[in-house]
């Protein structure tokens, strides 16, 4: 039986209105953890204050530089002594999940068991790095709280100025928009780099993520330094069995409404024939004896509206791959940035094709770690740098799709390009 709870008004009030509260969780954890109930103490006392008082410090597990959040109280009284004593240190062990997020529910249970153990009973699935976050133990708990976790077959992810856990989507193991083997390409990844996850020698932190499709599940874009993005460079693929049943059922407004009018290009055009079109770069299909839908796919730009209304009628392409964007993040030392693209297409079926992502992503964070500032995330670099000089540095040639954003201006000055060109050329050949 854990000691008696604290007051806590505000932390009560939350759990009044009409959506789950945390603070119910809380409670229900704090009623056999005398951690959780310190735990909430101060965190009524940091609402009545609208101030934090956790600091860092210095806690690992043998063999590891990284993968513990460090947290010790700063609430004391007179005589140094913590006020609240049982959650005075509530550090976190970051631990890696399986790719794609699977579990069974014995690996669950474990979990569970193993941190009322050896911690506070609170765990998050996941933290942004893609983590399970195991939250709350003393230090004296974090070697055997590892040890239990590590012998069921998880490692420590990534913390500090270092390569993070990573993640990817559910993907090939489930969606039927994949593009690639997310699964594959995250545990390869990882597999690579996990002396730079596990001993942080950074600038900051860099993160790998995985999306299957342009829908981007978990956030790459706009959180990882490194994203692979599925995507595919041939024609939309069409079924025209159920692109009839799709339209039987939903009908011309659906279509005319909530698909071809929300195509950011105007890339759907609607036909007043069932004859279907034939032709490169054309992907057609009759909707029924009278009406047909016809894609153009040279303008279209893979924002996936139209195949998630018609899942099924309509497909990605035969022809995939995974485009690679780097430097997204969020807000740090300039304003949220969202991922460049780097290479517009690359095939990942073949080892090969894996090994060139491994040495994609080991160039980027070698540049990264010799040419950022301290506590500049990869997008930043970029930023001061310029892109052209982190292409130069990472070897890889311009590419018109690598233009985040188009010109305001139309209108180009042209003279002295024939001399600029010479100069290449004259460079080029001192090099040969």
């Amino acid at each position: 039986m854990a000691k008696k709870m604290h007051d806590t008004p505000m932390l009560d009030q939350l759990e009044s209105g009409p959506w789950p509260s945390f603070v119910t969780g809380l409670k229900r954890l704090a009623k056999d953890n005398d951690m959780m109930v310190d735990l909430m103490g101060q965190l009524e006392h940091s609402y009545k204050t609208k101030k934090g008082y956790w600091k860092g410090g210095t806690v690992g597990v043998f063999g590891y530089g990284g993968g513990i959040i460090p947290r010790f109280t700063e609430l004391k009284d007179e005589n140094e002594k913590p006020i609240f004593p049982d959650a005075a240190e509530f550090h976190t062990l970051r631990i890696q999940p399986p790719a794609g997020m699977h579990y069974n529910t014995d690996v669950m249970r474990k979990f569970c068991d193993i941190w009322e153990k050896h911690g506070s009973g609170l765990i998050a699935f996941h933290g942004q790095s893609g983590d399970i976050m195991f939250q709350g133990a003393s230090t004296a708990n974090v070697q055997p709280a590892f040890d239990e976790l590590n012998e069921l077959g998880f490692d420590l992810g990534g913390a500090g100025p270092a390569v993070r856990t990573s993640m990817s989507c559910v993907g090939a193991a489930r969606c039927e928009q994949s593009c690639y083997d997310e699964a594959r390409a995250l545990r390869t990844v990882v597999n690579n780099f996990l002396d730079e996850m596990h001993r942080p020698a950074l600038p900051y932190k860099f993160k790998f993520k995985f999306s299957g499709c342009p829908n981007d599940c978990v956030n790459s874009i706009q959180r990882a330094d490194m994203a692979v993005i599925g995507t595919w460079r041939d024609n939309i693929q069409t079924d025209e069995v159920l692109a009839k049943q799709w339209f039987a059922k939903h009908g011309m407004d659906e279509l005319v409404n909530n698909v071809i009018s929300r195509c950011p290009t105007n890339a759907i055009s609607l036909k007043e024939t069932a004859k279907v079109s034939k032709g490169e770069g054309i992907s057609s299909v009759a909707l029924n004896d009278t009406h047909s839908v016809e894609i153009t796919n040279h303008d279209c730009v893979r924002c996936m509206h139209c195949i998630n209304v018609m899942t099924g009628a309509l497909a990605p392409g035969n022809d995939k791959g995974a485009t690679i964007l780097m430097g997204g993040k969020r807000t740090l030392k300039i304003g949220d940035l969202m991922g460049t693209v780097i290479i517009p297409f690359m095939k990942l079926e073949s080892d090969e094709d894996y090994e060139a992502l491994i040495d994609l992503g080991g160039r980027a964070i070698d540049f990264f770690a010799e040419n950022a500032l301290e506590h500049e995330r990869t997008g930043e670099m970029i930023e001061r740098i310029g892109l052209v000089n982190f292409l130069e540095g990472m070897g890889i040639d311009v590419d018109p799709n690598m233009v985040s954003h188009p010109r305001t201006n139309p209108y180009v000055r042209m003279d002295g390009w024939d001399e600029e060109v010479a100069k290449i050329e004259q460079k080029k050949a001192n090099a040969a």
